[in-house]
């Protein structure tokens, strides 16, 4: 005979994600929740002292353009290289080259492709 399940009070809970890449989700007791809030708050970052992504890259995009800069971003991230992202793509390493350094446009094909890799919106390649 089966046990019952224990059943989630979501009232009382709170889901709580940290991390980007390797994301760690958890659910907790809102009480628990709020003192973690209490113990980050000193490490907390003001609004005024961040700046857009397109403020921190503008040289890279002027260098290999948008697209090419965040494809770079991407597969660093996935940790990656690009040999690795060509048999992926199913191109060469070349081909990889010449779109991140600005070389080679990302058209919507590839977008789409590069987009099901790094699980991304298609439209932040082009």
């Amino acid at each position: 005979m089966s046990e019952p399940m224990k059943m989630l009070r979501t009232r009382s809970t709170v889901r709580v994600v940290i991390g980007d890449r390797n994301v760690k989700d958890f659910v907790v007791p809102r009480k628990a929740a709020q003192s973690v809030v209490e113990l980050l708050r000193p490490y907390a970052t003001p609004q005024s002292d961040s700046v857009s992504a397109d403020e921190a890259f503008s040289d890279q995009y002027a260098k290999h353009g948008r697209a090419g800069t965040v494809l770079r971003g991407l597969r660093s991230r996935d940790e990656l290289t690009q040999a690795k992202l060509a048999k992926k793509l199913g191109v060469t390493q070349g081909d990889v080259s010449a779109m991140e350094n600005g070389h080679r446009s990302i058209g919507k094909s590839m977008a789409r492709r590069l987009a099901e890799v790094f699980r991304a919106d298609y439209r932040v390649f082009l």
